[in-house]
């Protein structure tokens, strides 16, 4: 049976097309299962799917729709930083030269969007003709019009066009000028005065927030239906890139939005997802989880995203394993007052253990935590704190599995702490914790340093990585891989350090200085200093 045979579809296509739709395949670069449970993918895909003018085909890395023989316009969404590598390969599948520059009139323009991009598209600039920057509800239906008017014109009269929309990034139509070869970027300009200097990102400000648009049984998670409670967080830590990328914080509203998309949704199934980055900070949560309380969803097993700590009250955790919930998960980065003060997370130990006895209180069975290691500023004695308040945690909660997942501070573009680089001894910080927790009876598991290493060279990479990745596709996806390709490439672009380790000057020109998201780099560095104020004074 065929894998799209299982979907649920939650929305109508449009099956009365114009004389001459677009052709235009949207891509996923991974596995069906994985693609088709993200929530971003699902609704742009039925975005097309509803247009007249669109003909949308879909492709994954193991299955497909029949692909047209011409099209004119190819999409990925881009979720994963190492999906990069089959979006190449299906580049090669479509017989679609990988690098924009090498494509001529009879090959498709090739487009790009979703959180890896709108952060930093500059390392993959190379591959992308467009990259669409921000949030979808507005920018796709303003893409397809913006085509729509020059579609029967030549490639380049085509990117200079769609480059005069909000949002719409064409990566050759800028010039990027270096202080030397493997030096810092001295600036970025557009090649006319056809071009805006700068581009836009595009934010959604409605108070209808997205739905699942299908719901199928194989998905990575079986059968969910998800609804999208927040967008964004309030919360800004300095370090967090969903915050401050997706900002204003936007939270759907309880009647227009969030019930009508779950009543919709529990006709299909029985599993309902709720996904923000700050779920429980909704203002009308309690009344949301109230209606998720009635009878007739009695057989509704719920998912919940990560929650602030101050709101796991006990009612919160009966709630939740009424409805088959076991475990919570809440983001506190770290068990010191110092360092979380410094990030900006506004939080105390004391409510950390409420909520582990709340949890428990409320019949859970299991808490998880997500921690970092390597922010600025922090040494061994803030380890020491962590792993006290672990311990305080299992005291309090015996009956609860305790989890700490760990990964390594990476800087983000956009964010204030976007000119730190990642700490050479957050390796052995991992290594301390482990030692120690375990000893606690605390489950930790940490995040790969080498991965984290990998994501800072993508998150803070510029134009000349292009080359590199092209190699890592080749020798694997290790770090010992990029370490090989950086040595192939020596004198061609900076090195690793540069990219990964090095802190920046406030001052230097960012590989993605020319793209604006919702705070300028002046405001961020007032949040820096803020938070660091010793470091700018």
């Amino acid at each position: 049976m065929s894998l799209f045979a299982s979907e649920k579809l939650l929305f109508s296509p449009n099956l009365t097309k114009n004389n001459n739709p677009i052709p235009l395949v949207f891509a996923f670069p991974n596995e069906y299962s994985v693609g088709i449970t993200s929530l971003g993918y699902q609704l742009i895909w039925a975005n097309f799917s509803t247009r007249e003018d669109v003909m949308v085909s879909r492709l994954f890395t193991d299955i497909q729709d029949n692909l047209p023989r011409h099209p004119e316009i190819v999409g990925f969404s881009f979720s994963w930083e190492l999906d990069y590598v089959n979006i190449l390969d299906l580049l090669e599948k479509l017989q679609i030269p990988i690098h924009s520059k090498d494509r001529t009139e009879n090959h498709p323009l090739i487009f790009g969007g979703g959180p890896v991009l709108t952060a930093n598209p500059e390392p993959f600039a190379d591959f992308f003709d467009v990259i669409l920057l921000g949030d979808g509800e507005n920018l796709i239906g303003n893409f397809i019009d913006s085509y729509q008017a020059i579609r029967y014109g030549n490639r380049e009269e085509k990117l200079i066009h769609l480059a005069q929309t909000g949002g719409i990034y064409c990566p050759s139509l800028y010039e990027v000028e270096y202080e030397s070869v493997g030096g810092k970027i001295k600036g970025i300009k557009p090649i006319n005065d056809q071009i805006p200097a700068t581009v836009e990102k595009q934010t959604y400000k409605g108070n209808i927030l997205s739905a699942s648009t299908v719901v199928t049984q194989k998905a990575a998670w079986e059968n969910i239906y998800m609804v999208e409670v927040v967008r964004s967080c309030p919360e800004m830590c300095r370090f967090c890139l969903a915050s401050y990328l997706t900002l204003p914080f936007r939270t759907a509203s309880l009647e227009s939005s969030l019930i009508p998309a779950i009543e919709r949704g529990l006709k299909v199934t029985n599993r309902l997802g709720l996904l923000g980055a700050s779920v429980t900070q909704h203002p009308e949560f309690s009344e949301l989880l109230d209606y998720i309380m009635k009878p007739k969803y009695d057989d509704v097993r719920l998912s919940i995203a990560s929650v602030r700590t101050n709101t796991v009250t006990e009612k919160l955790a009966q709630t939740l394993t009424k409805r088959d919930t076991k475990s919570i998960t809440i983001a506190i980065e770290s068990g010191s007052a110092k360092i979380r003060e410094i990030i900006n997370k506004k939080l105390d130990n004391e409510e950390i253990i409420e909520a582990a006895v709340n949890a428990q209180s409320g019949g859970l069975r299991a808490i998880k935590f997500y921690g970092m290691v390597g922010l600025p500023q922090e040494d061994n004695s803030d380890l020491d704190a962590t792993i006290e308040m672990m311990r305080e945690v299992k005291r309090v909660s015996p009956r609860l599995k305790t989890t700490l997942g760990c990964s390594t501070f990476v800087p983000k573009a956009h964010t204030p702490f976007q000119w730190f680089g990642i700490n050479k001894q957050s390796k052995k910080r991992l290594q301390y914790l482990e030692k120690n927790l375990r000893k606690a009876g605390v489950d930790f598991r940490p995040e790969s340093y080498n991965w984290s290493v990998i994501q800072g060279l993508i998150s803070r990479g510029d134009r000349r990585l292009s080359k590199l990745l092209e190699l890592t596709r080749i020798y694997g996806d290790t770090l010992g891989s990029y370490k090989r390709a950086f040595k192939e490439l020596k004198g061609e672009l900076p090195d690793l350090e540069y990219y990964v380790h090095d802190n920046w000057e406030i001052e230097q020109v960012l590989p993605w200085s020319h793209l604006k998201t919702a705070l300028p780099d002046e405001i961020l560095v007032k949040h820096l200093q803020m938070s660091l104020p010793s470091l700018l004074t």
